[in-house]
C-alpha cells in the first residue's frame, strides 16, 4: 500500500469513529441536519450515511435491461417492497461501443436512471466493474479491447489498466458533475470496483495480486466521499470493502478483512439466470426470506437482491447462451408485474426488520442455544426495554417447539421468527401471510390477424477467397452480428463419388462454437450448435456431391460473446476443421482449402427489419402448407393490443433466430432448444410498450432454419389471478404491527389472523373462482377443497371482496361456522383465489 492510501485509511478510520460518536449521543433528527451532505463512512456495524445509521434492503435493477419509460413504475414498486437502495451496474460496451464513441441515450441514459432514484427517495449503489460478468454480453467489457495490442483482460497489464481506469474516471466525473454522490446530496452511498475477482486471481498469479491492489487503491484516489467495495474480494485493499455473494451469506461469508468494516451483501440470488437448454429457475419465497433474516441476526447491515427485476436481454445484449429473459423469477418479473408470494413475502420481512432497527444498530448482541438446532440470537440495549430476537430453527425436516423468555414458540424446519420486542413474533420465515399469484399469457383479441410476407436470404456460394482457413469468428464479426459466411469450393471426378445411392458422403465441420447452418450446392444440409457449458460441437451431415465443381457455404451463428472466466480475450468461435468423409479416394481434409468470408446478411445490410428497410426486395406470400425456407425473413402488421398490460409475443412453430419490431430488436429467440422438461426455455418475448405505436406496427422475424410464422401470437400479460392462504397456526401479519418511538403495539386495537387481497392498480376484485373454509390445499391457480369446507366460505368471501381493489378476509370462526364446525378438532386454513378485472 502506498504513504498516500495509507494516510486515506486512517482518516477514513478517525472520520468514522468520529462520526459515530455523534450518532450514538445525538437525536435523530438534530443529526440528520448537522451531517446532511457530508457522505457516508462506516464501521465495524454498518453504514454511516449522511450522519445516520441505516438498515438497507437493496435491489438490482439494471437500467438497459428495461426501457426508460419502464424505471419510473419499477422504482415505485421496488420502494413499496420495501426497498431503499437500488444497485446498478455500469456497461461498459453499451457506452462506448466504439473507442472513443459514446452513448448515454434512451435506455443507456445512465445519470437520468441515478436521478430518478433519487427522486423516488432511494438511494443508489454502482458498480463500476468495468467488468461485471452480469450474464451480460462479454462481461460488459466492449469488443474493441481485444484488439488492443498486447492487452491482458483484468490483469496488471498497462494498456488494461490505462483503458479501465480511463472509462472509470470517466463514468465518475459524469456522476460529479450531475451531484450524484451522496457527498453532493445525491442519492450514490456505495461504488464498487471489480467484480468477483477473487474467482479468476490466481490464474494471473502475481499480476493478479499486483491489480487488486491497483484497481482498488486508484479507485479510492478518486475522492468520490462514498466507500468502495468489492465483492467476493478477501484482500480488498485499505478502505475498500470486501462483501459476500450467494445464496446464503449469512453462514458462508467469512467477515470483513478488518475490524472497522461492516458486513454487506452484494448479490443475495433470487433465483439463477437461464440459459438457453435450462428447465425453469426457482428459489423460494421462504429459503430467500430465511436467508435475509439470518444475515440481518448475524450483524448483517445490507442486502441486496440479484435481481429485484432481471428485466429482458434486448438486442444481441445477452452472453454467451443466455436467454433473453433475465431473472425471470426475481420479486418484480420480466414485464413490470409483482411476482407473488416472493415480493409480498419479502416486503414483510423487511418490514419486521425495521420493528427490531434500533435494537439491531445500537444493541449489544448475544447468542444462546436453545436446543442442538435452535439458537436465539438477541439484541437489546439493556437497562431499556429495547430488545430484539430471532430464534432460528436450523433443522431442514424437523419442527420445534421452545421456549424463550418464559414462553414457548412453534418453529417450522428451517425458519427463522422474528420477535421486535423479545416477546411477540411478527413473522417466521416459512410462513407467508403475503398473497399470491399467477401469471397469464391473454391471446389479444385485435392483433393476431397477421399477414405474413416472406423474403428469403440468398445463399452466398463463391465469395472471393482472402484465407486459407475459415477466420476465427468473434474477430470476424467484430459483436456487429450473430452471423458470418465461410465459403469454399471442391472440384470432384466421378470415381470420387461412390455408385450406390445409399452411401453418401459426410460433411463434417469442426467448431469451437456457437452454432453452425451448412448448405452444400446452395441446398440446406442441416445445422448443429454447442451449449453454455461445452460452446464447441461438430456438425455431419449427409451430403448429395455431384462431379465438377461443389460449392460448401457455411453460415458461422454466435449468440453473445463470453462473459466470465480469466482469459477472456483468449477466447475463439468458429469452424476449425472442415472434412469431407465417405469419398473413394478417403477423407478429404478442407480445412486449408481457401475460403471467402462475408459478415452478417443481406437483410441485415438492407435493414428489412426497418420500416424503410422493409419496402426493399420482393416479399412474397408465405407458404399455405408445408415450411418456409431456412433463412428467412418474415413481416407483419399489427395494431397494439387492447388495454394497457404489458405485451409479449409467443413464438411456438419457430426455430431460431431474432425479432424486431418496429426496428428494436427484442432479442434472440430459440424455440427448439428443448429444456429437460420437454418444452422450450423462453416461448414468449416482451414487447415494450414504448415500441409499439397505435397502429400498423411492423414485426420482422429472421428465421435461421425450415420454419412457418402462422402460430406466432401476439399476447398480453398479467397477474389478475390473486390468492391468499392462511391458517390459525399463521401469526398476525406483520403490517398490522407498528413502533412509534420506544413503544411497540398494534396497529388497531388488536392484530388478528387473516387474509389479505389486493389488486393490481386500477383493477377491482371481479370474480371468486375459490374460497374454502377448512382443510384446503394446493397452490394459487390450483387450489383444492381437503375433506372439510365451509358451505358459506364462497359467500363471506364475496360479501367483503367483489367490487374492491383491496379487501381484507379475518380467519375469524364467526364468520365461517355459522351452521357449526366442519371440521372439529382440525386448525383452520382458509384459501382464496379471485380474479381482478
Amino acid at each position: 500500500m502506498t504513504a498516500s492510501s495509507s494516510k486515506l485509511v486512517v482518516a477514513t478510520t478517525i472520520a468514522a469513529f468520529l462520526l459515530l460518536l455523534l450518532v450514538m449521543n445525538s437525536p435523530v433528527d438534530a443529526h440528520e441536519k448537522f451531517h446532511k451532505g457530508v457522505g457516508v463512512t462506516y464501521d465495524a456495524r454498518s453504514l454511516i450515511i449522511n450522519g445516520k445509521r441505516e438498515l438497507l434492503f437493496s435491489g438490482s435493477i439494471h437500467y438497459p435491461r428495461s426501457t426508460a419509460d419502464m424505471w419510473p413504475k419499477l422504482l415505485e414498486d421496488a420502494k413499496r417492497g420495501g426497498i431503499n437502495v437500488i444497485q446498478t451496474y455500469v456497461f461498459w460496451n453499451i457506452h462506448e461501443p466504439e473507442e472513443g464513441k459514446f452513448n448515454f441515450e434512451g435506455r443507456f441514459d445512465l445519470v437520468k436512471f441515478i436521478k430518478l432514484i433519487g427522486e423516488h427517495g432511494l438511494y443508489a449503489t454502482i458498480r463500476l466493474g468495468p467488468f461485471i460478468q452480469a450474464e451480460w454480453n462479454h462481461g460488459g467489457l466492449p469488443y474493441w479491447l481485444r484488439e488492443v495490442p498486447n492487452i491482458i483482460f483484468r490483469s496488471y497489464n498497462e494498456p488494461y489498466m490505462q483503458h479501465m481506469e480511463r472509462f472509470v474516471k470517466m463514468i465518475v466525473e459524469k456522476l460529479r458533475d450531475a451531484k450524484l454522490f451522496a457527498s453532493q446530496g445525491g442519492p450514490i452511498i456505495l461504488a464498487q470496483i471489480e467484480n468477483e475477482y477473487n474467482t479468476v486471481q490466481l490464474a494471473y498469479r502475481d499480476l493478479g495480486n499486483k491489480y487488486v491492489q491497483w484497481a482498488g487503491n486508484m479507485a479510492v484516489g478518486l475522492n468520490i466521499g462514498v466507500p468502495w467495495i468489492m465483492c467476493k474480494q478477501r484482500d480488498a485493499p485499505g478502505p475498500v470493502i470486501n462483501s459476500c455473494n450467494g445464496r446464503q451469506c449469512g453462514d458462508t461469508f467469512s467477515g470483513p478483512n478488518a475490524p472497522n468494516k461492516p458486513s454487506l451483501w452484494t448479490e443475495n440470488w433470487t433465483a439463477q439466470f437461464r440459459v438457453f437448454g435450462d428447465p425453469p429457475s426457482q428459489r423460494s419465497a421462504e429459503d430467500t426470506a430465511f436467508s435475509v433474516a439470518r444475515w440481518f441476526s448475524k450483524n448483517g447491515s445490507l442486502v441486496n437482491y440479484y435481481m429485484y427485476h432481471g428485466g429482458t436481454n434486448l438486442g444481441r445484449t445477452a452472453a454467451s447462451f443466455v436467454t433473453t429473459r433475465y431473472y425471470d423469477e426475481a420479486p418484480i418479473d420480466e414485464f413490470g408485474l409483482e411476482r407473488g408470494p416472493k415480493y409480498g413475502h419479502l416486503k414483510d420481512v423487511h418490514k419486521a426488520l425495521n420493528l427490531c432497527k434500533k435494537a439491531l444498530l445500537w444493541g449489544s448482541t448475544s447468542a444462546p442455544r436453545l436446543n442442538p438446532d435452535v439458537e436465539a440470537r438477541i439484541y437489546e440495549q439493556p437497562g431499556t426495554d429495547v430488545c430484539a430476537a430471532f430464534l432460528t430453527n436450523n433443522h431442514t425436516r424437523l419442527a420445534h417447539t421452545v421456549k424463550f423468555k418464559g414462553q414457548e414458540y412453534y418453529l417450522p424446519p428451517r425458519s427463522i421468527s422474528i420477535l421486535p420486542d423479545c416477546k411477540t413474533v411478527v413473522l417466521n420465515t416459512a410462513t407467508i401471510l403475503a398473497q399470491h399469484n399467477s401469471r397469464n399469457f391473454i391471446r389479444s383479441a385485435v392483433t393476431n390477424k397477421l399477414d405474413w410476407k416472406m423474403i428469403v436470404e440468398a445463399i452466398p456460394t463463391n465469395l472471393k477467397v482472402v484465407s486459407s482457413t475459415p477466420m476465427e469468428l468473434y474477430f470476424l464479426t467484430k459483436d456487429k452480428t450473430d452471423y458470418a459466411w465461410y465459403t469454399t469450393t471442391i472440384n470432384l471426378d466421378p470415381r470420387d463419388l461412390s455408385m450406390r445411392k445409399d452411401i453418401l458422403p459426410v460433411l463434417r465441420v469442426a467448431s469451437l462454437g456457437h452454432g453452425m447452418l451448412a448448405f452444400v450446392n446452395g441446398q440446406f444440409v442441416g445445422s448443429a450448435h454447442g451449449s453454455q457449458i461445452d460452446k464447441s460441437f461438430v456438425l455431419q451431415k449427409s451430403v448429395e456431391l455431384k462431379p465438377g465443381i461443389n460449392y460448401i457455404s457455411l453460415l458461422g451463428t454466435l449468440i453473445g460473446l463470453p462473459d466470465s472466466g480469466a482469459y477472456m480475450e483468449h477466447r475463439f468461435a468458429g469452424p476449425r476443421g472442415v472434412s469431407i468423409l465417405g469419398l473413394n479416394t478417403g477423407t478429404l481434409d478442407l480445412s486449408q482449402n481457401g475460403y471467402g468470408q462475408q459478415v452478417g446478411l443481406v437483410g441485415q445490410h438492407d435493414e428489412l427489419f426497418t420500416d424503410d428497410g422493409s419496402k426493399k426486395g420482393k416479399w412474397i406470400d408465405i407458404p399455405k402448407v408445408g415450411k418456409g425456407p431456412p433463412l428467412t425473413w418474415y413481416k407483419a402488421k399489427f395494431d397494439a393490443p387492447e388495454g394497457n398490460d404489458p405485451v409479449a409475443v409467443s413464438m411456438y412453430g419457430m426455430i431460431k433466430g431474432m425479432i424486431w419490431i418496429n426496428g428494436e430488436s427484442i432479442g434472440r429467440y430459440w424455440m427448439s432448444y428443448i429444456s429437460p422438461l420437454g418444452d422450450s426455455t423462453q416461448a414468449e418475448y416482451l414487447i415494450p410498450r414504448s415500441y409499439l405505436k397505435p397502429k400498423d406496427n411492423l414485426i420482422v422475424v429472421l428465421e435461421e432454419e425450415p420454419a412457418h410464422p402462422s402460430n406466432i401470437t401476439i399476447l398480453t400479460v398479467n397477474r389478475d389471478t390473486i390468492c391468499s392462504y392462511v391458517s390459525e397456526l399463521s401469526p398476525p401479519s406483520v403490517r398490522q404491527w407498528e413502533r412509534k418511538g420506544d413503544k411497540f403495539k398494534p396497529v388497531g386495537a388488536e392484530a388478528k389472523v387473516g387474509a389479505h387481497l389486493m389488486c393490481p392498480m386500477g383493477k377491482k376484485i371481479a370474480v371468486v373462482d375459490f374460497s374454502s373454509y377448512g382443510d384446503p390445499y394446493g397452490a394459487c391457480g390450483g387450489f383444492s377443497q381437503g375433506r372439510c369446507s365451509s358451505p358459506v366460505s364462497k359467500q363471506v368471501v364475496e360479501q367483503s371482496c367483489l367490487g374492491k381493489e383491496v379487501c381484507n378476509v379475518p380467519l375469524e370462526r364467526g364468520l365461517f361456522e355459522k351452521n357449526g364446525d366442519p371440521c372439529p378438532n382440525v386448525k383452520k386454513t382458509l384459501a382464496i383465489q379471485v380474479t381482478c378485472r
